[in-house]
C-alpha cells in the first residue's frame, strides 16, 4: 500500500478519546522506561533525594520520551510510511499539528517540573527540546544520526543529576561515577539508535535518509555498534564501582539494603552486559531489515539493565522500587502492538 493510500483516513478530532489512543501509540509506551531509567539514574548519583521527590520526577522523566519520539515523528512520516505502516500518524488518523501541539506541551510540563527541581535545568531542557525538533536533519547524515540522539539522553540524565541536587540538597559523592554514568548513557543509548536503523535500511535508503547501515552496510555498522557496546558496559562497570556501596559503613537497620543492593546490582549489570553481548551477536547476524527487531530488543534491554545495576549501586534503599520498574518494563515491552517495531 502507498504512502498516500496510507494517509486516506480522515483525522480524528484532539479532543477525542481515538486521539488519546492514537497518541499513546505514537508515544511507544515500551519505551519510556528508557527516558525514565535515564532520569532516574541521574538522580541516583545524589545521595539524601527523597522518595516521593524522586517518584514524581521519576514520572516526568518517564513521560518525556515519549513526547519526544511523538514530536520527531511528525517529521519523519516519509520513511515511517514505508517501515512503520501501522503508525497513527502515517494512517492519517492524527495530524502532524495535532502532535506537535500535545508533544511541545508535554514537553513544557516535564521541563517545568526539572526547572523546578533546579533552575540550572533550564538550558538543558530548551537544548533537549530544540535537539528533538532538528533531530531529522541530523538523521539523514551517517557521521551524526546516533551520537545527535545520544547527546540529547545524555542530557537528559544531566538534568536528573541537577534535579537531585535541587531536591536533596546535596552533590555526587564521585566525579569517576558521574562520569561513567555518562559514558553509559551516550554510547548505550548510541548503540541503541544505530541498532534501531536497522530496521529502517530500506525504507531510509528510499527517502534519503544517508544513516550509517545505508552508506557503509550492514558489516561496517556492526563493527561500529560493537565499540558503541563495549564502552558502554565500560562506562557502567566504572560507575557502580565508583559507588563505594560495599566499603560504607553501615548500621544494622540499613545493612541489610545494602547487602541486597550489592547483590542486585551486580545481577542487573551481569544480566545487561549478557543482553548486550546477545544484541551483539544478533547483529551481525541481521540480514533482512524485518528480523533486526531479534537484536534491537535485547539492546534496549541492556540500556535498562546496565543503567538500573547503577542506580542500585549507588542507591541500594531503592532496589524494590527499582526491581519493579525493570519489571514493568519487561512486560510492557513484550506487549508492545508491532513486534518488529521497537
Amino acid at each position: 500500500m502507498s504512502a498516500g493510500a496510507v494517509r486516506a483516513q480522515t483525522p480524528v478530532s484532539l479532543a477525542s478519546v481515538a486521539f488519546a489512543r492514537a497518541y499513546v501509540t505514537t508515544m511507544r509506551p515500551y519505551l519510556l522506561f528508557v527516558s525514565g531509567i535515564t532520569g532516574i539514574v541521574g538522580m541516583a548519583l545524589v545521595p539524601g533525594v527523597p522518595a516521593g521527590a524522586a517518584l514524581g520526577l521519576g514520572f516526568a522523566f518517564f513521560l518525556s520520551y515519549g513526547f519526544g519520539q511523538a514530536l520527531t515523528d511528525c517529521f519523519q512520516i516519509d520513511t515511517d510510511s514505508i517501515s512503520a505502516p501501522y503508525r497513527p500518524l502515517v494512517q492519517g488518523i492524527i495530524r502532524p499539528w495535532q502532535v506537535a501541539v500535545i508533544s511541545v506541551a508535554g514537553l513544557a510540563a516535564v521541563g517545568i517540573a526539572l526547572v523546578a527541581a533546579h533552575p540550572w535545568n533550564l538550558p538543558l531542557v530548551v537544548a533537549c527540546i530544540a535537539g528533538l525538533s532538528t533531530y531529522t536533519w541530523f538523521k539523514r547524515h551517517w557521521w551524526a544520526g546516533p551520537f545527535y540522539n545520544a547527546w540529547i539522553v545524555a542530557a537528559l540524565m544531566f538534568t536528573g543529576v541537577l534535579a537531585g541536587i535541587g531536591a536533596g540538597g546535596a552533590y555526587p559523592r564521585s566525579a569517576l561515577a558521574l562520569a561513567g554514568t555518562g559514558v553509559a548513557v551516550f554510547f548505550g543509548y548510541s548503540n541503541f539508535v544505530l541498532t534501531g536503523y536497522f530496521k529502517d535500511i530500506s525504507a531510509d535508503r528510499l527517502t534519503g535518509y544517508g544513516t550509517l547501515p545505508v552508506r557503509a552496510g550492514r558489516s561496517v555498522s556492526c563493527v561500529v555498534s560493537d565499540g558503541f557496546a563495549l564502552i558502554a558496559v565500560a562506562g557502567t562497570l566504572l560507575a557502580a564501582e565508583a559507588s563505594g556501596i560495599t566499603a560504607r559503613g553501615a548500621t544494622a537497620d540499613v545493612a541489610f539494603h545494602q547487602a541486597a543492593g550489592v547483590v542486585v546490582s551486580v545481577l542487573l549489570v551481569g544480566a545487561g552486559i549478557l543482553a548486550s553481548a546477545l544484541a551483539q551477536i544478533r547483529l551481525h547476524s541481521v540480514r533482512r531489515d524485518d528480523d533486526a527487531h531479534f537484536a534491537i530488543v535485547p539492546a534496549v534491554h541492556a540500556y535498562v539493565l546496565l543503567l538500573t545495576g547503577i542506580a542500585v549501586a549507588h542507591r541500594p534503599g531503592w532496589t524494590l522500587a527499582l526491581l519493579s520498574f525493570a519489571a514493568m518494563y519487561l512486560v510492557t515491552m513484550y506487549s508492545r502492538p508491532v513486534r518488529e517495531q521497537i
